[in-house]
């Protein structure tokens, strides 16, 4: 699935069920923080104008799900808590080339962002078929697919920036991460 080379054990969402208002709360976070990045990759790239309209859309759409995960975190009683270090993405960020040219940091941050996407829609997939709650089953059902489509965003971005580049290949050397 999204050429993920490891994927997430189902028993996991038995851990996160177990422990929702946490993973609600992390969820929030990065929903909060992928609105962010694109508005970030927009505001550093704006001469590319498919890139703007695309993470428009995907920053608030992000923004709206933040908002989602708010609203249930709230019916449910809870408290958001307060924004983690995503340990996810600072070893993901390891891989990026240090002494690289704008482009080349251009190129990793559009993988990166695919790359986070496509482990959300993943882990989204795994929660959707493994909890028992079936409210939140279906969201995450709903967020699945739309975790696919900005996975295929960013990388479309990139292909199409960066015609004859090696974003296929760079994505595939660092789809396993």
């Amino acid at each position: 699935m999204l050429g993920l080379k490891l994927l997430t054990d189902p028993r996991w969402a038995n851990i996160a069920e177990s422990n929702l208002e946490e993973i609600l709360t992390d969820h929030a976070w990065c929903e909060q923080k992928a609105a962010s990045n694109a508005i970030s990759l927009i505001t550093q790239n704006s001469e590319h104008e498919d890139l703007v309209h695309e993470l428009t859309a995907i920053a608030i759409e992000e923004m709206e799900h933040f908002k989602m995960v708010i609203d249930i975190i709230k019916e449910r009683g809870y408290e958001l808590g307060r924004e983690r270090k995503d340990d996810y993405v600072g070893q993901l960020m390891k891989f990026a080339k240090k002494d690289g040219s704008r482009n080349q940091a251009f190129i990793d941050r559009l993988l990166f962002a695919a790359m986070i996407e496509a482990r959300s829609c993943e882990r989204f997939r795994v929660l959707s078929k493994n909890i028992q709650d079936q409210d939140l089953a279906k969201f995450y059902h709903d967020l699945m697919v739309s975790e696919a489509n900005h996975y295929t965003t960013f990388f479309k971005l990139c292909q199409e920036i960066f015609e004859g580049c090696g974003c296929r290949q760079a994505m595939e050397g660092m789809v396993g991460v």
